[in-house]
């Protein structure tokens, strides 16, 4: 990888399919306003950067997170602090509580109408997170699909409950590889929508039809930035920052959770959480400590990894190398290209 800023190109416009409100509005007051997208892998400083830059434009912060919706989930999403939220209006943070859904539809929806609001007082939206699918949803709009169906859902549970989910991802990659290699095997709500959605209208997710960048750059002027180390930096900062979320009382926020989020496996099986709740169903001996510590690191970059992966496929987003500029100068630069036409 350029170890500099790459794909040049993604100054131009790109657009969003969005329900924000009439045609008319879209077309007008909306139309080709400018929105900020800040992405990267976990542990690069998208949240510093994020508010040095809302503070300096006067932007609002919408969070582009699936961990970060739910209340008293605060260490192990990497939720601002409250002295962070006070200081720069943010969207999409304690919004729901634990025990309550929240796929990418309902992060859709919740966050096109931040959006809007966010517009109407003539600020800047800011979207600030590393969540590829989520970050995806919210430039180009929820994927297509049909409607659940209650019989097929829950048969495909009841096999994940009997089978395991490696069974179920291997059919999904029998099925439709070029989505499967877009997942992982952890995945397993995607897995289980994805083959809901074979079941009922015998296409491949990969087959769903997508809107096309001809449509999208109708309705906003999106800046999209990609922060990143290279993994040589990248990995010790994300060891360093599980330490701290341990130090900072992880496994405390996980017990407190506990109930609520065994109503919840998506919570539950986010990262951190799911090695801490592992933890504690263990004997709770010094190899469970270590083995909880391990796993938990091994996971965080494994996800880095795969958020390298998947926004290489977005070909609107400029990258910036964080080892060759601060965080001051990298704001400098956003905020500069922000105020080009």
């Amino acid at each position: 990888m350029n170890q500099d800023i790459l794909n040049s190109n993604c100054g131009g416009a790109l657009g969003c399919p969005t329900p924000l409100a009439q045609k008319e509005k879209r077309e007008g007051s909306f139309k080709k306003k400018k929105i900020l997208v800040i992405a990267g892998p976990t542990a690069t400083g998208k949240t510093e950067l994020s508010l040095r830059i809302a503070s300096g434009i006067g932007g609002e912060i919408i969070s582009c997170d699936s961990m970060q919706v739910y209340r008293n989930a605060d260490i192990g999403s990497a939720k601002p602090t409250k002295q962070e939220l006070k200081s720069i209006s943010h969207h999409l943070i304690d919004i729901r509580d634990i025990t309550e859904p929240f796929n990418v539809a309902d992060f859709y929806e919740e966050a096109t109408s931040s959006l809007e609001e966010i517009l109407l007082r003539n600020k800047i939206p800011i979207s600030v997170g590393g969540a590829g699918f989520y970050v995806h949803t919210f430039l180009y709009g929820p994927p297509k699909g049909p409607a659940s169906d209650k019989e097929i859902r829950g048969k495909l549970e009841a096999d994940l409950e009997k089978f395991g989910v490696e069974m179920l991802y291997g059919k999904l990659y029998e099925l439709d590889p070029d989505y499967a290699k877009c997942i992982t095997v952890q995945d397993k709500h995607k897995i289980i929508r994805a083959l809901e959605i074979i079941l009922i209208t015998g296409k491949k997710v990969s087959e769903i039809p997508k809107p096309s960048e001809e449509d999208l750059a109708k309705e906003f002027d999106f800046r999209c930035w990609f922060i990143y180390y290279p993994k040589p930096i990248l990995y010790p900062r994300i060891e360093s920052r599980c330490d701290q979320m341990i130090e900072r009382g992880l496994i405390e926020e996980v017990i407190s959770l506990r109930e609520g989020l065994k109503q919840n496996s998506a919570a539950s099986n986010a990262i951190g959480y799911r090695q801490a709740i592992k933890y504690l169903d263990s004997p709770q001996l010094d190899n469970d400590w270590k083995h909880f510590v391990s796993t938990f690191k091994q996971a965080s970059r494994n996800y880095a990894k795969r958020q390298f992966t998947w926004f290489r496929r977005e070909p609107l987003f400029k990258w910036l190398d964080l080892s060759l500029s601060s965080i001051e100068h990298a704001a400098e630069i956003i905020i500069r290209d922000l105020e080009q036409n």
